[in-house]
């Protein structure tokens, strides 16, 4: 009933890699939007901008790519793929874990100017480790 193939687990795969990255970029956006509402001094939100993508170039390249990688080969070496076999399980509970985490912290920093920035920084690291790591779904392994 659940059975799938492995090109649609590695769809999915890359549908939930590319969520994240939009998702992130997203709150990013907003953090720094709320932050340049308490400060209007652009610099800061630049450098914030420019941290958090080189931050997230060095995690694409060294972490996020090899995970990719090595999801993608797990996939690849499934006998009868089912649906939910695109990430392992634990992978989602991670997933859940670090989705009620970030919205925590988006609630706490509200109204402080370095806070917010901060996870903004963070955010952004992410979506772009996201975002630069997902080539590898779309190469030949």
């Amino acid at each position: 009933m659940f059975d799938s193939s492995k090109l649609t687990l590695k769809l999915l795969a890359a549908a939930v890699w590319y969520s994240g990255a939009v998702v992130l970029s997203y709150k990013s956006a907003r953090l720094l939007l709320e932050a340049q509402s308490i400060n209007t001094d652009k610099t800061w939100i630049c450098l914030a901008v420019i941290t958090g993508i080189m931050i997230g170039m060095i995690k694409a390249k060294y972490l996020f790519k090899n995970i990719c990688i090595k999801n993608i080969k797990r996939i690849d070496s499934l006998i009868s793929p089912k649906l939910w076999q695109a990430y392992r399980m634990y992978f989602y509970f991670f997933l859940l874990a670090m989705i009620i985490l970030g919205s925590s912290i988006t609630r706490l920093v509200h109204g402080n100017y370095a806070a917010l920035m901060s996870a903004a920084i963070v955010e952004i690291s992410l979506a772009t480790a996201l975002l630069g790591s997902s080539n590898c779904f779309w190469k030949k392994q």
